[in-house]
C-alpha cells in the first residue's frame, strides 16, 4: 500500500477556507425561501382615522406606529369593505366583498351562520405554500366549531371567538341574554373573560402569543394575523399603562396598541425577519361615535362605525417593508382591505381563490410605482345587501337610504353609549372627497355627467351583487356557512 504524506500547505489552506467562510455560512443556515416572505397583519376593531398621533391624534401618541409610518408607507384613502365588525374581517381574509359570500353585520355567539368553509382564506392559500400560521385576537367569523379558524386555514388560535361586549355585562343583555365570554385556544374554550380587569389582559396576552409564535416559526415563512379586539368597548388597560396616557381610558387603550406593534417589531427586527417580512396595520371600520369619550376619532370624515359615509369606512394603513416599501411615502390612492389577499398571494408566489374575489393586485403600487391605480372604483355595501354609495377616484354618489346616524344625539360618557337612529332617511347626493371629505356639499345639479357615470356603475354592482334598496338578486353571490340542522 502506497502512503501519501500530509500536503500541510494544502491543509493550511484548507482550514483557513473553512474558517474564513465559516461566519457567512453560518448566517444561511435555515435561510428563507426566495418569494416566500413573512406576512403580519394588524387588524385593529374600531380604531378610527384620526385616533394614531401620524393622522392627527392628539392627547397622546403612538410612537411605534409613527415609526413604522416614517419607515414604511402611510396611506390616506385605505377602507374598509364594510363598516361592521364580521362582514369587514370576512372581506380581509377572502379579497371578496362581503355580500358577495353572504357575511354581513356582526355574527352573534352560536350563530348557525359563519365564515363558508368552501371559501379560500390567505391562511389558506400560504399554508399550501408551507407557511406557518397564526392567529391571535378577535375571529367573528362563526363561533361554531365548523367556523372557527382552525378550520379555516390557521394552525394556531388564540383569542375571543367574537366582539368582546357580547358579554353578561353588556349594557341590554336583559334583551341580548349573552352566554358566557371564553377565550379560545384551538378550538377549546379556555378562561372565561368574566369582568373589566379580565378584559384588561387582552392587549398583553394576545401580544405575548404573537411573538412567541415569531419566536417559534422564526426557520420557516410565516402569515400572522393579530386582530386586537380593543380599542371595541369596552376599553381595559392593563395596569401598566392605566392612567399613563393623560387622555383618559381610550388614550391608555391607544398606547397599549402600540406597545403591542412595537414588540412584535422588535421581535422581528430580534430574530433578523424585519427585512424579509411584510407588516400591515389597519382597522377593520371607523369609532363607534355615540361611546362619547371611550370612542375614537373620525379625524373630521363624516359619520362612523355602521355607516357608508368616509367616518365609517376609511381607516389608518401603515405597510412597511424596509427595502421593498419606500420609507417615508404618503400613498393617496384608493385601497381596500380586500387588495391585501391577493398582493400577499403575489408576493408569496400562492395562487388566487379558486372562486371569483373582488380584491386586486397593489404590488407594484406598494413597491412605489407611482403610476400604478390598482383600484378604479368601489361599492359601499351595508345592511342585508344594500349599496348606498358608489365611489369612483374623488367622486361618491350616494343613493337615498335609511341609515344610523350620530348627527343630533349627545354621545354617551364612561363606557355607557349615547343614543343614535338607524332610520335617518338621507337623501341622493354627489360629493367631491377632494374638495369636501366631509361629505356636506352635494353638487349633483352641476356634475350630471359624473352622475351618469357613477349610476352606471352602480347598475353593474346591482346586477353583480344585488340591492336590497331595490329588491334585486345578485347574479354572483354565494352563500355564508350554516351549520347544518340536526
Amino acid at each position: 500500500m502506497i502512503r501519501l504524506k500530509p500536503n500541510l500547505i494544502h491543509l493550511s489552506l484548507f482550514f483557513f477556507l473553512i474558517a474564513g467562510l465559516w461566519l457567512p455560512l453560518s448566517s444561511w443556515v435555515n435561510p428563507p425561501k426566495a418569494g416566500s416572505p413573512n406576512v403580519v397583519v394588524f387588524f385593529i376593531d374600531d380604531l378610527g382615522y384620526g385616533d394614531l398621533s401620524c393622522y392627527g391624534a392628539s392627547g397622546y401618541t403612538t410612537p411605534n406606529l409613527d415609526r413604522m409610518a416614517a419607515e414604511g408607507t402611510r396611506f390616506t384613502s385605505f377602507l374598509a369593505a364594510q363598516a361592521v365588525c364580521s362582514a369587514s374581517r370576512a372581506a380581509l381574509l377572502t379579497g371578496c366583498y362581503p355580500n358577495r359570500i353572504g357575511i354581513s353585520g356582526a355574527l352573534g355567539p352560536g350563530s348557525p351562520v359563519g365564515l363558508n368553509p368552501e371559501e379560500e382564506t390567505i391562511a389558506e392559500l400560504l399554508k399550501e405554500k408551507g407557511y406557518a400560521t397564526g392567529i391571535f385576537g378577535k375571529w367573528h367569523l362563526g363561533s361554531q366549531k365548523e367556523f372557527l379558524p382552525l378550520q379555516q386555514g390557521f394552525d394556531e388560535y388564540y383569542g375571543v371567538p367574537y366582539s368582546h361586549d357580547m358579554w353578561p355585562l353588556h349594557p341590554n343583555q336583559a334583551r341580548a341574554n349573552y352566554p358566557p365570554l371564553h377565550l379560545m385556544e384551538g378550538n377549546t374554550p379556555g378562561k372565561e373573560v368574566k369582568t373589566l380587569e379580565d378584559a384588561s389582559d387582552l392587549t398583553t396576552s394576545i401580544t405575548e402569543k404573537a411573538v412567541g409564535f415569531i419566536r417559534k416559526h422564526k426557520k420557516q415563512p410565516f402569515f400572522l394575523y393579530v386582530p386586537h379586539p380593543l380599542p371595541h368597548v369596552p376599553l381595559a388597560a392593563s395596569g401598566r399603562f392605566r392612567g399613563k396616557s393623560g387622555a383618559g381610558l381610550l388614550g391608555d387603550v391607544m398606547l397599549e396598541l402600540d406597545w403591542s406593534v412595537g414588540q412584535i417589531l422588535q421581535e422581528l427586527k430580534q430574530q433578523r425577519l424585519d427585512k424579509n417580512t411584510l407588516v400591515i396595520f389597519t382597522s377593520d371600520n371607523g369609532p363607534w361615535l355615540n361611546y362619547g369619550d371611550h370612542a375614537g376619532s373620525a379625524g373630521g370624515f363624516r359619520e362612523g362605525k355602521g355607516t357608508s359615509f368616509e367616518g365609517g369606512h376609511r381607516v389608518p394603513c401603515i405597510m412597511r417593508w424596509p427595502g421593498v416599501i419606500p420609507a417615508g411615502r404618503v400613498c393617496n390612492k384608493l385601497l381596500t382591505t380586500m387588495e391585501i389577499l391577493p398582493t400577499v398571494a403575489t408576493l408569496c408566489g400562492a395562487r388566487l381563490p379558486k372562486n371569483t374575489i373582488d380584491g386586486v393586485d397593489m404590488m407594484s403600487l406598494l413597491k412605489g410605482d407611482e403610476t400604478a391605480n390598482p383600484r378604479d372604483h368601489f361599492y359601499y355595501y351595508y345592511r342585508q345587501n344594500s349599496l348606498e354609495a358608489v365611489r369612483k377616484g374623488d367622486w361618491k354618489l350616494v343613493f337615498a337610504h335609511p341609515g344610523r346616524t350620530y348627527e343630533g344625539f349627545l354621545p354617551g360618557k364612561g363606557g355607557q353609549p349615547g343614543p343614535n337612529t338607524e332610520t335617518h332617511e338621507f337623501p341622493t347626493a354627489l360629493y367631491n372627497l377632494r374638495r369636501d371629505p366631509g361629505e356636506r356639499y352635494d353638487v349633483r345639479e352641476q356634475n350630471p355627467d359624473i352622475v351618469a357615470a357613477l349610476e352606471k356603475l352602480a347598475e353593474e354592482a346591482r346586477n353583480d351583487l344585488g340591492d336590497d334598496l331595490q329588491k334585486r338578486k345578485g347574479q354572483h353571490v354565494r352563500p355564508a356557512g350554516r351549520v347544518a340542522s340536526k
